[in-house]
């Protein structure tokens, strides 16, 4: 029998695509009802912004507050000095305090577009879980804690196992990860009152590990929620672009580049992704993503301008779309467009048309630059590149120069 949710949060969850499991949704359904529930997802501060690989659970937080209750966002400054093992195949590399610190101050940028912080009831907080975790006595974290957990259980898990199974080496110090984020859900429920976390599906066992353990040392009554782990209808694990990681920063992903990825969703993605990444009310995410032909563009930049508008702003969505336009449509330059600066001293001892191709993000190295014009897949001014040994000097340069690299994938070449 399906439960249907009373409480608003839980109907978003469910009717938009965002639930992928819940330790008692009956009992979190009237928990929510019944006031607001300080709910929290933890965030590794290993790189100095996040990616389109947490935009998922930032959505859920949003939603969460929308629906009035209170987000908690947990920047991870004690668990990053160990690291998660999950789903991974190799140990994550320790990074220094001054880092990660560092790494926060880079992610705040994006949680302070998606949530309203404040001293409101239903207004923000961000914690650093270095707060509890860098001042534990390890005697007595043993002692206490590590008593209630068992070895046997941490073992069957399976973003354990599937390391085990592959032969593959879990340090002591990564086993302990998932004590430590246990240990941060019930110290969040006796600080703050949290009474639910969320995650992807591959925190699973860690969530119900903090739910167990919140209810052995201190009888609180806690609950789980797990979001999809989400791939492109083409099997590619959702935010992976050709280059890598597409992320949330401007600086470190132009608006326009950050535009394009979601203007290039597959058809079959982008009914899903409108749910997903939007405030599209549903009927109209529905019909977008019914449209066929030529007409499922059109939903596309849509799209494309509601996420770019929720990361970078309205204007920086526009310009985006007005620079597309005049690329794609007009077969123009368009300003918005991923600049490179080639100084004058340099461009005067001219510079190959390779090294150009890869310093403007279209290949990661010479090779892949070579291959992509010896495929017919480069091109220069919207002209097809076919000579690799091209020099281009400070009269070439008069003018911006506009590289493309396939049908979807431009750069600006200015001289500074």
């Amino acid at each position: 029998m399906t439960y249907h949710p009373k409480s608003e949060f839980l109907n978003v969850m469910v009717s938009r695509g965002y639930l992928a499991d819940c330790t008692d949704m009956q009992g979190l359904d009237d928990q929510l009802m019944a006031g607001v529930v300080p709910t929290y997802i933890g965030y590794d501060a290993t790189a100095k912004s996040l990616h389109i690989g947490h935009l998922l659970n930032i959505m859920m937080l949003r939603w969460l507050q929308k629906t009035g209750h209170k987000p908690i966002t947990l920047m991870g400054g004690g668990t990053t000095k160990v690291g998660d093992p999950s789903f991974r195949s190799d140990e994550r590399p320790l990074l220094t305090p001054e880092v990660i610190d560092d790494n926060i101050s880079g992610m705040q940028q994006v949680f302070a577009r998606y949530l309203s912080y404040g001293d409101g009831a239903t207004d923000a907080i961000m914690v650093n879980n270095a707060e509890w975790l860098d001042g534990l006595n390890y005697l007595d974290f043993l002692r206490d804690i590590g008593r209630h957990f068992s070895v046997n259980r941490m073992l069957s898990f399976e973003s354990v196992k599937s390391r085990l199974d592959r032969e593959q080496s879990l340090s002591f110090l990564e086993f302990n990860y998932m004590i430590l984020q246990a240990y941060d859900f019930m110290e969040l429920n006796r600080r703050y009152g949290c009474a639910l976390q969320m995650g992807g599906s591959d925190q699973w066992g860690n969530i119900v590990n903090g739910i167990d353990l919140t209810r052995r040392v201190i009888d609180g009554h806690v609950f789980g929620l797990t979001s999809p782990l989400l791939t492109t209808s083409d099997g590619k694990k959702m935010g992976k672009s050709a280059d890598g990681a597409v992320w949330l920063n401007a600086d470190m992903c132009a608006p326009y580049t950050f535009w394009q990825f979601w203007r290039n969703t597959t058809d079959a993605d982008t009914g899903r992704f409108l749910k997903l990444y939007t405030e599209l009310p549903l009927d109209e995410c529905e019909r977008l993503g019914a449209l066929g032909g030529s007409d499922i563009n059109e939903a596309k930049v849509i799209l494309a301008n509601e996420v770019t508008r929720l990361v970078h702003g309205i204007d920086a969505a526009n310009a985006a779309e007005a620079t597309a336009r005049e690329v794609f449509e007009k077969g123009g330059v368009g300003d918005d467009l991923p600049t490179l600066v080639v100084e004058a001293s340099e461009a005067a001892e001219g510079i190959s048309i390779v090294q150009l191709i890869v310093r403007a993000g279209l290949a990661k190295s010479g090779k892949d630059a070579k291959r992509l014009i010896a495929e017919n897949g480069a091109r220069m001014n919207d002209a097809p590149l076919e000579d690799a040994g091209l020099m281009i000097d400070t009269a070439a340069l008069a003018q911006p120069i506009k590289l493309s690299a396939g049908k979807k994938r431009h750069a600006l070449v200015k001289l500074g």
